[in-house]
């Protein structure tokens, strides 16, 4: 398989470096500041690891050539942005790409991926030996909110933790079996058995303890996901009450 990559950021050479892993051949990387109109020439696949609101216009910018399959990797989109071309498809890897070197290891360990359009999505997910699904297009952008949920907003919370850590004089490693355990639990028992603290005993007087303790700066982050976790408590002890 002949491949050109257009997009040389994180996500595109996470991906370089996986196709290279297996075998595949990638003949370029191409950036701003390469000529594109003739990307899909000479090739088998041309992915688009480009920004998702930059999708479209790099695609319109490459000329059509219909053995080649036009392949962008942005989860919020469908097909529609590269709808110029004849073979179009979607490969949206469900994964943190936080720099190439990991992110290739990640893109080949068994990784799920999000698909749509022309089969060749369905083979770079089993050259890769991953698993995939496919979305709706109409669920599409709750699909990628779900997935910045999963990562980006996990990320704010634990940065926190280690800001908070900074005030408390304690290294943010003391804090990773408790985060591990905690992630564990989610995925072994899922996110209704997982819950723990002051939300579900109902200790409010530790919780406001909690708020009178902190920054200012850090208490609107807190608050929000208490409250939250306390209307997640309550549902769940309603249920259990209703359903002993």
């Amino acid at each position: 398989m002949r491949i050109r990559i257009v997009g040389p950021g994180r996500a595109g050479l996470s991906f370089s470096n996986a196709f290279n892993q297996i075998g595949w051949d990638v003949i370029d990387v191409l950036g701003k500041e390469d000529d594109i109109s003739e990307a899909a020439q000479g090739v088998d696949l041309v992915l688009l690891t480009v920004p998702d609101h930059s999708v479209a216009h790099t695609a319109s910018c490459i000329r059509r050539n219909d053995s080649a399959v036009i392949t962008h990797v942005a989860g919020s989109l469908t097909l529609t942005p590269i709808d110029g071309h004849k073979r179009r498809a979607s490969c949206h890897p469900l994964l943190s790409l936080p720099n190439p070197s990991i992110g290739g290891t990640r893109l080949l360990d068994e990784a799920w991926f999000a698909i749509a359009g022309d089969p060749i999505a369905v083979e770079i997910v089993q050259a890769f030996g991953g698993r995939s699904f496919q979305v709706p297009d109409e669920k599409r952008v709750l699909y990628h909110a779900t997935a910045c949920v999963a990562a980006n907003h996990l990320v704010v919370l634990l940065a926190q933790v280690q800001r908070l850590c900074e005030i408390v004089d304690l290294p943010f490693e003391a804090f990773e079996d408790l985060i591990q355990g905690t992630l564990d639990s989610v995925i072994e028992i899922g996110p209704i058995g997982s819950l723990t603290g002051p939300a579900v005993r109902g200790d409010f007087a530790t919780i406001q303890s909690h708020l009178d303790a902190l920054p200012e700066s850090e208490t609107n982050l807190y608050r929000s996901l208490t409250e939250a976790a306390q209307e997640f408590a309550t549902n769940l002890n309603n249920s259990q009450n209703m359903n002993p």
